[in-house]
């Protein structure tokens, strides 16, 4: 199957997995027969990728990095629990924090069991669900790119739990930020930006108070948005000043932020959100953590039509374990005519082949 950009899909085509609401209820079946209406409910709900069925590609089938049930329990378990938090913070905020650090710390060692026992590199556009609220969906796709990043970083199993729960946990200020602000489609005043930043202090403030979590966690909080060079918040510290946690979190919020839709903002595809790391490397990022981000993540995943610089055309088929931007690829296009025979071609071996661009896909021409 391939990998199309809602906004292009037309009528007719067919889906090749199945839609779920939030809830993980099925929203719309595989193979499904797509008509306008639905297409537009689809862009209205800000799905940014669907797939489609294609006969050349059908045998291709994108595997999502964990299974759908703990998906939508870990889902669950952070909306739920983050409601609790903001209206524990009323009454009793370290309770309600102290009560999420338990379940929270569960959930990261389910995470990480079916993570370690995939060989495939995470890739969330598998896993295509709809949602009302941002949040909840960013910190747990901020979790499965910071433990991935973790583990390929090497990391001891109790520093993942706690680098885990610091992912969760990292927004959890957002919490007590006016819900008009976070959700605004427009420009923010600098008055509004001010209070959205203050969410890295909210957070920190929050999770500090638990003597039974431990402070890192609370530093992932205050620091994922501070920057190497000093042009991060709330500190604007640098180098060093950041705790290693924090640097890793910066990664992986900063790659989901851009890859997911916004209401100010379409969703960049992987390896634009690559681009936006390296573009920052050793002034904003870590560079070791992107390069470990890069061996971690399918920058094209499976299903992907993409156009190599020789001219070809084709759909990647599948990963090679620790180079996310060098895929194998079915060639399906060759001196511009459609092939009877498609074949694959394994960038990994072949070395003089770059992939070009993505096909198929409108250019994300907004800021971030």
């Amino acid at each position: 199957m391939k990998l199309s950009i809602t906004e292009s899909l037309t009528p007719g085509e067919r889906l090749g997995m199945n839609i779920y609401n939030e809830r993980g209820n099925v929203l719309l079946s595989e193979g499904l027969t797509l008509t306008q209406k639905m297409i537009n409910r689809l862009v209205s709900l800000n799905v940014p990728f669907v797939y489609i069925q294609d006969s050349r590609t059908d045998d291709i089938i994108p595997r999502p990095p964990i299974s759908g049930e703990l998906r939508r329990e870990a889902i669950h378990s952070i909306e739920s629990t983050f409601q609790e938090i903001k209206n524990g913070v009323k009454v009793d905020g370290s309770f309600a924090i102290e009560k999420a650090a338990v379940k929270f710390t569960s959930l990261v060692g389910n995470i990480l069991e079916e993570l370690k026992d995939s060989d495939e590199l995470l890739t969330l556009l598998s896993d295509v669900y709809t949602y009302d609220d941002y949040i909840f969906i960013h910190s747990f796709n901020v979790t499965l790119y910071t433990l991935a990043l973790g583990m390929e970083l090497k990391l001891q199993k109790k520093q993942l739990e706690i680098l885990g729960l610091g992912a969760i946990l990292h927004d959890v200020g957002k919490m007590l930020v006016p819900v008009e602000i976070l959700r605004k489609p427009g420009k923010l005043t600098q008055e509004e930006f001010v209070e959205i930043q203050k969410h890295a202090e909210y957070g920190f403030q929050l999770i500090k108070s638990v003597y039974t979590i431990s402070l890192i966690v609370a530093n992932c909080a205050y620091q994922h948005h501070e920057r190497l060079d000093g042009s991060g918040y709330p500190r604007g510290a640098k180098g060093d000043e950041i705790h290693y946690y924090g640097k890793i979190i910066a990664v992986a919020d900063v790659f989901d932020a851009v890859t997911s839709n916004r209401v100010y903002r379409k969703a960049m595809l992987p390896h634009e959100g690559l681009e936006i790391l390296y573009a920052g490397s050793g002034t904003k990022f870590d560079t070791q953590i992107i390069e470990a981000f890069r061996r971690s993540v399918a920058i094209y995943p499976n299903g992907m039509t993409v156009e190599l610089n020789d001219g070809r055309k084709g759909i990647v088929s599948s990963q090679n374990a620790g180079i996310g931007d060098r895929p194998i690829v079915r060639i399906l296009e060759e001196n511009k005519e459609q092939l009877v025979n498609p074949y694959e071609v394994d960038l990994k071996t072949n070395l003089h082949l770059l992939i070009k661009e993505c096909l198929n896909v409108p250019k994300n021409s907004l800021p971030l």
